[in-house]
């Protein structure tokens, strides 16, 4: 299991004021932004560690502070609050050369004005209704990226819009730091697969480094007899195994195979600092089998994968999965395979060869091995199951050459209308939003591919925050989506793009 950057992250709330108040204010201040930060960090909605910062009343505090916020790895992002008045060109600087997240928060310390009591000291310090505005017109002066949120943080509304910012920080830090493993190349002349690495170190951060699939091949020959007992043994208290995978049983070797190339593949990953990694059927070298308990396993992990040198889809799902971290549901690597286009009941197909993840599995998987046409190989073990029913996002990422783009289809995952019997591989079944048709044709409009991650845990908000903290276009399909305006703003998207890149 990768370590949980939960543990360690923190965001940094810095409140705004000035010094003509007198010290008194400013101790309120203080005091209250400490209550507010406690509020939000015993919040069950925000996965990290709320820090309260002394509050800043000058451009020298608000650059260092936000200096430091850049240089503190635990710090993966920053929440800015005018408690008061804080004339906004003080943070000209600041905000010039801040590069961590940012959310502005709307807020105020109490719910409710005390209509009889209410006096001019009051006024004073409680004056985030014109401060904030304030803040809110220089950050747009500057085109500074943020998130804006306008709410109590008693309201469970607002505390879950601070969630989700958090949780794509979250993200944004882990992508900025990873590095994805390939073992071979891409698939053969496959174009979405394809895409600028430099570019996408450049844009965010992630390295990704090509190993020979043999340079796995010797890890996994050199693993231990012993080792792979004990996980035939997990396997066997975990899920429901196939008879003739057990021990005396016809094909116990393919599992002892699929076990010593999970133990392999998880100490090449962990050794090299690895957090996502792709596969490829057309180059596994001495690999006995495919590895599909493997990977999978592995994703249940945490890890991020793609299929057939699947660079990009892998380092999306490590971050959807960072993201989802804590939060009910599962996410998995999938892929859109065959469609159900009966009448009114349109629904879509997806699997892949071997690879999805448990997480989000119905029920307990069935582990099984069955004959594979791909790859020249020995049948490879797998586990089998269908996908939960849940509410949950596809999420695609492609090079536009110009830029990434990510495309977001809203869909409600359900149970398969019949029983696969003869389908030898994990599956999920889901009606895609507003309706198969309008979905299918703007995600093909979009260039969007057919590699995916589906997730049940994470929402189109949080994907449109990382978007965001990014800079990453992001198109969503969703209930309100029309051919006709979805065709509009990919229009509108490539002139602001273009205009945005010479600027």
């Amino acid at each position: 299991m990768i370590a949980s950057r939960l543990a360690t992250s923190q965001v940094w709330l810095i409140t705004g004021s000035q010094s003509m108040y007198g010290q008194d204010i400013l101790d309120q201040v203080a005091d209250q932004s400490r209550q507010i930060a406690d509020r939000l960090d015993a919040a069950a909605e925000i996965p990290a560690t709320v820090r309260c910062l002394p509050v800043v009343t000058d451009p020298d505090q608000i650059a260092r502070v936000f200096a430091e916020a850049d240089a503190a790895p635990e710090c993966v992002g920053v929440i800015t609050w005018m408690h008061t008045f804080s004339p906004a060109k003080m943070w000209i600087r600041g905000l010039k050369t801040l590069r961590k997240p940012l959310l502005h928060l709307h807020t105020q310390f109490g719910v409710e004005l005390p209509w009889h009591s209410i006096d001019m000291d009051f006024m004073n310090l409680n004056q985030a209704a014109h401060g904030d505005r304030e803040f809110g017109y220089i950050q747009s002066r500057l085109s500074t990226a943020r998130k804006t949120v306008a709410g109590h943080v008693s309201d469970p509304h607002t505390r879950a819009r601070i969630g989700s910012w958090v949780r794509a920080a979250l993200g944004a830090a882990e992508l900025s730091t990873l590095r994805v493993v390939r073992f071979g190349d891409n698939m053969r002349g496959v174009a979405v697969t394809e895409g600028d690495k430099v570019e996408a170190q450049a844009h965010f951060g992630v390295s990704i480094d090509s190993f020979g699939v043999n340079d796995l091949v010797d890890v996994v020959r050199a693993v231990p007899q012993a080792d792979v007992d004990k996980l035939v043994t997990e396997y066997e208290h975990t899920y429901r195994v196939a008879s003739e995978l057990l021990p005396g049983g016809d094909r116990h070797s393919s599992l002892r195979d699929g076990a010593q190339i999970e133990l392999g593949l998880r100490k090449f990953l962990v050794d090299g600092g690895f957090h996502a990694f792709t596969t490829n059927f057309e180059d596994l070298g001495g690999l006995r089998q495919l590895p599909g308990l493997a990977v999978q396993r592995l994703m249940a992990d945490g890890y991020g994968f793609g299929g057939e040198g699947d660079w990009k889809t892998a380092m999306m799902l490590r971050t959807v999965k960072v993201m989802a971290e804590g939060l009910p549901g599962g996410t998995s690597f999938m892929e859109d395979y065959t469609y159900d286009l009966t009448p009114g009941q349109e629904r879509i197909l997806g699997a892949h060869m071997l690879e999805v993840c448990p997480s989000i599995a119905a029920g307990t998987p069935t582990l099984e091995v069955h004959p594979l046409s791909i790859g020249g190989r020995e049948d490879p073990v797998r586990l089998r199951f269908t996908a939960a029913p849940a509410d949950a996002v596809i999420v695609g990422i492609c090079d536009m050459g110009s830029r990434f783009r990510l495309v977001a289809n809203e869909v409600r995952v359900i149970e398969p209308t019949a029983e696969l019997p003869n389908l030898p591989v994990a599956c999920a079944v889901w009606e895609p939003r507003p309706s198969w048709c309008t979905s299918a044709e703007a995600w093909l409009m979009s260039g969007a591919p057919h590699h995916t991650v589906l997730t049940t845990a994470v929402d189109t908000e949080m994907l449109d925050d990382f978007a965001t903290i990014t800079d990453t276009e992001l198109l969503i399909i969703d209930d309100t989506t029309t051919v006709r305006g979805f065709q509009r703003e990919l229009k509108w998207n490539d002139v602001y793009h273009h205009v945005a890149a010479g600027l």
